[in-house]
């Protein structure tokens, strides 16, 4: 369905009735698929809620955060698109909540409470089929300023093969901001022994990396450059690998390939602190259809108008827009901003005038950065044009604002890369070229 730019869709209708005096044994299936994934020992959210004590105890922030719509974490308005894996509670189960905690929280008949789900360490939906470490853990020293590495990965798997997506488990979830990593793969008997040579060093190389390669014994034995996949690992704060189902995109790898985190970007630390991050590695099958990520905005094909200075005391809204050169299938979308960040908006506008909408995030929070993936790919005909608009607060009372008072604000010079009190104003956007019947494929991943 096509809309306006100013249209959006509907709650959907239910005739779900709400129970008037509900009991954990109704409560206890919504927390544990919206709330437990996160709030739960390892993860990023404070206050585990597993058990009926757990939620019993948190209860009048439970219901207070989601009479507020502030959890669970979903900034993409539902109204407008939708994405797989939503996480959204409905007017009814909102009011579930609130009907329960001030009927006293009630237990209910203890047999019907559903059992608390079960979940893995290590992993977010299945358990890898190969683990990538890092040689020597990180030093981040606690002295109040971000930190930049270039990090080195050897592999260890026992033979040649197709990876379906990568997955990067921060030690240090607080402090990682993110990560942008590629797949090196060497030819056969182009590279004997990786594991020389240092893991990380810091980004002090700015355009000319040639000798923390060789540093880091990243280069073929001949001395020349080995074959580098760029953008295959990704991270940001509340980010899930984006994953296709099989024979769209994925990657091969080599037995004797490695990681190169490009960049490894750690927030401000007060204490030293050791990081020993992983990549979790997911075969998959062949590639039938490959996949190509691109950006509009910072450090992408498209230009930011006016120039990215966010005036101190000043709310600023700037737009970008870019177009692909032929017919392609659009499958993820991942707005990206930092601490200023207020609302984002992305649509697309066909050659006939029509609106296709993308994405809208009416309240912008840094700390909830998903990779959106559609229900089904989204056509995108060539003399598209797609628009990005991206507002900023950089006043007082902004409460994410870094600065007191506030200051001039600017996207830094790009020679390495943004501090989180920087700013970006970036839509990156995975497709593939289009294929007639493209728009009915199902891409719910198939994670077994």
């Amino acid at each position: 369905m096509l809309l306006a730019c100013s249209e959006t869709k509907e709650e959907p209708k239910t005739h779900e009735e709400v129970s008037e005096n509900p009991t954990f044994v109704e409560i206890a299936p919504i927390i544990y698929k919206n709330c437990t994934p996160c709030h739960r020992k390892g993860e990023s959210g404070p206050n585990e809620l597993l058990t009926y004590d757990d939620i019993k105890k948190n209860a009048n922030k439970i219901k207070f955060v989601t009479q507020t719509r502030f959890m669970p974490p979903w900034p993409a308005d539902p109204n407008y698109t939708h994405f797989i894996g939503e996480r959204v509670l409905t007017k009814q189960e909102i009011t579930l909540i609130k009907t329960w905690v001030e009927n006293g929280t009630p237990l209910g008949d203890a047999d019907k409470v559903p059992l608390p789900p079960v979940f893995q360490t290590g992993y977010n939906l299945r358990k890898p089929d190969a683990v990538i470490k890092i040689q020597e853990a990180i030093k981040i020293k606690g002295n109040g300023t971000d930190h930049f590495f270039i990090v080195k990965m050897p592999s260890s798997i026992p033979k040649d093969t197709f990876v379906s997506y990568f997955e990067y488990v921060p030690s240090n979830r607080k402090l990682a901001h993110h990560v942008n990593g590629h797949l090196v793969n060497y030819k056969e008997g182009a590279k004997q022994n990786l594991r020389n040579g240092i893991s990380y060093d810091f980004d002090n190389y700015h355009s000319n990396y040639v000798p923390l390669y060789e540093k880091m014994n990243l280069l073929n034995d001949d001395g020349t450059f080995p074959t580098l996949t760029p953008n295959t690992v990704y991270y940001l704060p509340g980010f899930t690998p984006q994953i296709y189902p099989n024979g769209i995109g994925g990657y091969r790898m080599n037995k004797t390939s490695a990681i190169l985190l490009a960049n490894l970007h750690f927030g401000p630390s007060a204490i030293d602190v050791l990081d020993s991050s992983y990549i979790n590695v997911f075969y998959g099958a062949k590639p039938k259809r490959p996949v190509y990520e691109t950006q509009l905005g910072t450090f992408g094909i498209s230009k930011i108008e006016p120039e990215l200075i966010i005036q101190p005391n000043k709310i600023q809204t700037f737009h970008t827009q870019g177009t692909l050169n032929g017919d392609a299938s659009i499958l993820s979308i991942n707005p990206h901003m930092h601490l200023l960040g207020k609302s984002f908006w992305a649509f697309i506008v066909t050659p006939n005038q029509d609106t296709i909408p993308l994405i809208k995030i009416n309240k912008w929070d840094f700390r909830w950065q998903y990779y959106y993936t559609f229900p089904n790919p989204v056509k995108y005909t060539k003399g598209s044009v797609i628009h990005v608009y991206g507002t900023f607060d950089n006043t007082a009372q902004n409460p994410n604002n870094p600065n007191r008072p506030p200051k001039l604000v600017t996207q830094g010079d790009g020679t390495r890369s943004m501090r989180t009190t920087e700013e970006m104003f970036q839509f990156i956007f995975t497709y593939m070229p289009y294929q007639p019947g493209d728009e009915h494929i199902n891409l719910q991943p198939n994670i077994n």
